[in-house]
């Protein structure tokens, strides 16, 4: 068997996934205290259909919250729109063209909103 450079346990079906940097389980990681949430602080909402099947979807990107205050700000932004959506890696997803709606929620609730792309 090929032995990795990185190596390390990765899962265990004891407690489940293991962070890579302090080799806890994620649920007990000792390094997730001092990372840095990833949006640069530029608030960029645009539109995108490619690779959704022809599909509109509004991106909101460069948010700097953490994750759990992104996800309460997906779903204030979801409502507000009335349709659904999700937050992958940073960036919110709303369903359908609402990028007007969704500028005007951003701003009313302190951010500043650009718009990007067209």
């Amino acid at each position: 068997m090929k032995s990795s450079s990185s190596g390390g346990l990765v899962y265990s079906t004891e407690s489940g996934r293991m962070c890579p940097e302090c080799r806890q389980p994620v649920a007990q990681c000792a390094c997730k205290a001092r990372s840095v949430p990833a949006g640069d602080g530029v608030v960029r909402v645009s539109r995108q259909t490619k690779g959704r099947g022809g599909k509109c979807v509004t991106l909101v990107k460069g948010l700097a919250l953490d994750a759990a205050a992104l996800a309460a700000l997906g779903k204030g932004l979801r409502s507000a729109c009335g349709c659904g959506g999700t937050v992958k890696d940073g960036v919110i997803e709303v369903q359908g063209d609402h990028c007007d709606l969704i500028m005007e929620t951003l701003t009313r609730l302190g951010h500043q909103p650009k718009r990007s792309g067209g």
